[in-house]
């Protein structure tokens, strides 16, 4: 398909109200399990961090799991991830050399659909100063493909979703590659819930709800569940209302989501006092800056 996102424009609505929902963190527990996993090992093997692995995975850590830059691009994470990992005194003091990052960052700033087809496009395309950003991420999908299996819905997901699908039309929207959000979604049989499921390959998740949701619903009837501040951002960006998973608490904002907030949305009283309180509690689960 010349235009990934053309199926996202072509969608139209069922239901008055429309639900896009985060994956990772968010409908499953997988985070954790991705980034200590399978990210962290292949951030120090392809990357050639032996040397200073406490360090490189204190660093990817932070950067994915427990910073106001949790849930991002793949992509973004790793330059950024080699940016913090740099600048560390324990690093320098150990005369370890960062990688060259100036070719992904390059890529960063022109390629709006970050995802492996586009990465492997550029690669094909004669693009060797990404060769080893696509060896890292092949080896990072192989790997969660191989160990991720087994981990279900947060409690009260399933639920959440059967409820919201009487009134609303919903979306997976994620930055997790497609066939892995596929394979998870139908693992659980949660995939009989969403009209669609959004993955890397058809661009960012401000894009997301912008060419699924925006405009084709009312003020006040778009709404996105999501735990990471990105979720956030594409949510506003698109005038949209926003629920947060709060990291660390995701049992309680799934019990809070389907005994109070779902129906608030339907009822139209959950924007204003009720959302901006929602908001300041999510703020304050992640921080900023390192503290280390």
């Amino acid at each position: 398909m010349s235009d990934p996102t053309r199926i996202l424009k072509d969608m139209k609505p069922e239901h008055e109200f429309f639900v896009g929902i985060d994956s990772d963190g968010c409908i499953f527990d997988s985070m954790e399990i991705k980034h200590q996993e399978c990210f962290t090992p292949c951030f120090i093997k392809y990357f050639h961090l032996q040397a200073v692995s406490k360090f490189a995975r204190e660093t990817w850590t932070f950067v994915n799991l427990y910073s106001k830059d949790r849930g991002a691009n793949r992509f973004p994470a790793l330059a950024k991830a080699i940016k913090l990992l740099g600048a560390r005194p324990q690093v320098n003091a150990r005369g370890v050399k960062m990688p060259d990052m100036s070719g992904l960052e390059e890529w960063l700033k022109r390629e709006t659909k970050l995802g492996n087809a586009t990465l492997a496009a550029e690669v094909k395309g004669g693009n060797k100063s990404l060769e080893h950003i696509k060896v890292w991420s092949d080896a990072v999908n192989k790997t969660v493909e191989d160990l991720v299996h087994g981990v279900p819905p947060f409690p009260l997901v399933r639920e959440s979703l059967a409820k919201l699908n009487e009134k609303a039309d919903a979306m997976c929207i994620s930055q997790t590659p497609t066939d892995a959000l596929q394979r998870e979604w139908s693992e659980h049989g949660i995939n009989q819930f969403v009209k669609m499921i959004a993955g890397q390959e058809m661009g960012t998740k401000t894009e997301h709800l912008k060419f699924a949701a925006r405009e084709k619903y009312a003020p006040g009837k778009v709404l996105m569940i999501g735990d990471a501040p990105g979720d956030f951002k594409a949510a506003k960006a698109n005038d949209a209302l926003f629920f947060p998973i709060n990291p660390g608490q995701e049992e309680a904002s799934w019990e809070r989501l389907h005994g109070e907030a779902l129906d608030r949305f339907f009822a139209g009283t959950y924007a204003g006092d009720y959302e901006a309180t929602l908001v300041r509690e999510f703020d304050a689960c992640l921080p900023e800056k390192p503290g280390w």
